[in-house]
């Protein structure tokens, strides 16, 4: 997905435009009539249509249609074990499918922030030499760099003596780096505080407005996420359901632990599920309980 071409906005979302990628039939393991597929959305960065993983006899992913459009923050939340890394994966062209297909446009790049960056602590590494990896950038530009994502200061420091906010930002940085056109960030907040949390999704905000990036961000949170999200995914192996964040203002609970400034970074998603989940993960006929018995 690396490459040199600009953002395909809207106008420019011609089918030449972009790269398509098929993967098995459309055969699926769960036995439901899936009809036919939509076509790609040929104004988004990244269009999938029918994303479907087998791994042995587990469905891992069954049918997912998922569109990241520029300029667009799409939060992708599902409980532990839905396949949210094993989709954003897929969605970076790294996973082997079963079935299904992914149009990107061309000349796509990815910045990509991953859930968990571990540092060897007897590896002396300043934050520019990190930064330098891969790319050849003067320390002019590292210090612009560093600046946009808020951590000017920190360009001389050892990475290991960085908090976890601060390494987040740097992460953050690294992926900016090659100009991307599409953010993904794989749980960016986790390991940090509220207002930490807070801060970094108005650097999020920040970043999509000044650049114009499509963002794809993964949360462990099933119900608190970022406000300035357009469009929430819950996740458990199909799309369970998605919609628009509420505003943290209009429920007092949350008020109450986030304060009034710190709150303003979150929304609350109210999920509106039609279907349960047995615990192997697996979809419920109508009327069943978790435990596979009728009500």
């Amino acid at each position: 997905m690396n490459g040199a071409s600009p953002h395909a906005g809207p106008a420019e979302g011609r089918a030449d435009d972009h790269h398509h990628h098929h993967a098995g039939d459309d055969a699926c393991g769960c036995g439901h009539d899936h009809g036919p597929a939509k076509p790609f959305d040929k104004a988004a960065l990244i269009s999938a249509r029918g994303l479907t993983l087998m791994r042995g006899n587990r469905l891992v992913l069954d049918h997912v249609d998922v569109d990241i459009h520029p300029a667009e923050i799409v939060t992708l939340i599902g409980p532990n074990g839905s396949g949210k890394t094993s989709l954003v994966r897929a969605l970076l062209g790294l996973q082997e499918l079963t079935g299904g297909q992914l149009s990107t446009v061309e000349g796509l790049k990815v910045g990509y922030v991953p859930q968990r960056f571990d540092i060897d602590r007897t590896l002396p590494m300043t934050v520019s030499r990190f930064l330098s990896l891969g790319h050849k950038k003067s320390r002019e530009n590292l210090l612009s760099l560093l600046a946009e994502v808020g951590a000017g200061r920190c360009i001389d420091q050892q990475l290991v003596e960085l908090s976890g906010g601060e390494l987040q930002r740097i992460l953050l940085a690294r992926a900016l780096a090659a100009d991307p056109d599409l953010l993904v960030l794989d749980e960016p907040v986790r390991g940090v505080d509220y207002n930490g949390e807070a801060d970094l999704y108005a650097l999020i905000g920040d970043l999509r407005a000044r650049r114009g990036i499509g963002v794809l961000l993964v949360s462990h949170d099933l119900h608190v996420v970022m406000a300035q999200s357009d469009r929430v995914l819950c996740l458990n192996r199909h799309i369970c359901c998605s919609g628009v964040p509420d505003m943290v203002a209009q429920h007092p609970e949350y008020m109450r632990l986030f304060g009034p400034e710190t709150a303003r970074a979150f929304g609350v998603y109210r999920h509106h599920h039609d279907h349960a989940h047995g615990l192997d993960g697996r979809e419920l006929p109508a009327g069943t309980h978790r435990d596979g018995g009728s009500p």
